[in-house]
């Protein structure tokens, strides 16, 4: 039986469910309970002719030019989880389980996929061309986990965003399928959602389903109930109601608020599962606005804190959320992998591990921390909303710092 995917959630919300022109995007990344994830900024760069880019597990050609990206990832592998490039595009991932076994021969990861097409892509649908170009190319394939001891391996959906449109691009193997949305509310998570309204998809996809015996030609072609196994193709989405629900007043704190329910299962807390890291972004639709991106670096949102991050040039790099890098010494890319698990804690995380135990063993003093903590977020959010609303344009100098500092404040408030 193939393990169950990682119940990992996405959001996107477009006017009119939004707020004043925004498009708003969250992620919750479900993973091992025990994974790092840190949060890291690659500037933009230009590459030589002919050189290579070495992913988790393959190298592939690299392209004349990178953008700027800023990432959330587990802390072992090249690609990301979710992140955001400088043009306002973002991307998160989910592990989805098909009828199709995923392949355990190292390729591009789902992951990987996220970055390569934030890296390439100056909109969400040039994103997408690289995904699914790259996927023709390369295949995806390889250990999900950072687990010597058995390959966990999974097939893959995509959130892709800017601030006009998101793509919804499902995968099995190398056939895959998509969904353009310009309005209203969308989730993904760990199970197929496309249906019967496709609006891209892989030019033998319908031949290969037919081949297979999954599709006989003449009914409608539900691109889940045709790759799903058995049942699973339920709906989802819990947390998509709570959005609905806003009333066209869909903001970053109604996305982190949904992030951060433990309820309906977004914030997901479990025996093998925990949500390692979380991100909401905020796109205005006005390319005159900057995008504002919130990381949390720390696992489980309900105990961390969002934290804004704006691209400028020469931004403030963060060590305190990346994690120690082992170079080629790393047991993750030497084969066999994985025989070693190394200490991936950043500053954060290990700050954060000490506040988690003073929040389960002292509520007083726990309680009275998390009140500041969710304080200096709630300052962080206001300061946004005030260069989002403002008329004059952003000073870059403002906020070059801004990500850095907020982690340093968070910090102080832990020693």
């Amino acid at each position: 039986r193939m393990a169950a995917a990682p119940p990992s959630y996405c959001f996107v919300a477009f006017p009119p469910c939004s707020k004043d022109g925004l498009v708003v995007f969250g992620k919750n990344s479900a993973r091992p309970r025990d994974e790092v994830q840190e949060v890291v900024y690659f500037a933009a760069a230009a590459h030589d002719p002919g050189s290579k880019v070495e992913c988790t597990y393959i190298e592939i050609e690299q392209v004349p030019k990178t953008h700027a990206v800023v990432l959330s990832r587990p802390s072992w592998l090249w690609g990301a989880e979710m992140g955001a490039n400088e043009h306002g595009v973002c991307v998160a991932n989910e592990a989805v389980v098909t009828r199709e076994p995923a392949s355990e021969s190292e390729a591009l990861l789902g992951m990987d996929l996220v970055r390569l097409g934030l890296e390439r892509g100056a909109t969400a649908k040039e994103a997408f061309d690289v995904i699914v170009a790259l996927l023709e190319e390369h295949g995806q394939g390889g250990n999900y986990y950072e687990d010597a001891s058995s390959c966990h391996t999974f097939q893959s959906a995509f959130l892709i965003v800017d601030r006009n449109e998101a793509w919804i691009l499902e995968t099995s193997g190398k056939y895959w399928a998509a969904e353009k949305i310009t309005e209203g509310v969308k989730c993904i998570c760990n199970q197929l959602s496309l249906t019967t309204k496709i609006d891209a998809e892989h030019p033998e996809l319908r031949n290969y389903v037919k081949n297979q015996g999954w599709w006989n030609g003449d009914s409608d072609f539900n691109f889940s109930e045709v790759f799903s196994l058995a049942d699973d193709h339920l709906a989802c989405c819990s947390g998509k109601e709570s959005l609905e629900k806003q009333g066209g007043d869909v903001s970053a704190q109604a996305m982190i608020d949904v992030l951060r329910d433990k309820d309906s299962g977004v914030c997901v807390d479990s025996e093998s599962f925990l949500t390692t890291a979380s991100i909401v972004s905020v796109l205005p639709q006005d390319p005159s606005f900057p995008c504002v991106h919130y990381f949390t670096g720390t696992p489980d949102p309900s105990r961390s804190i969002f934290k804004p991050f704006i691209f400028v040039d020469d931004v403030k790099l963060v060590p305190k959320v990346q994690s120690p890098s082992f170079g080629n010494d790393d047991p993750a890319k030497k084969i066999p992998r994985f025989q070693e698990k190394p200490d991936r804690r950043h500053e954060l995380y290990k700050a954060h591990e000490w506040a988690r135990s003073l929040l389960e063993n002292d509520q007083d003093k726990g309680q009275k921390l998390m009140r500041i903590m969710l304080d200096l977020e709630k300052q962080g959010l206001e300061a946004m909303e005030d260069i989002l609303t403002r008329t004059e344009v952003l000073d870059p100098a403002e906020v070059v710092d801004l990500f850095y500092d907020c982690v340093d404040t968070e910090l102080k408030f832990f020693k």
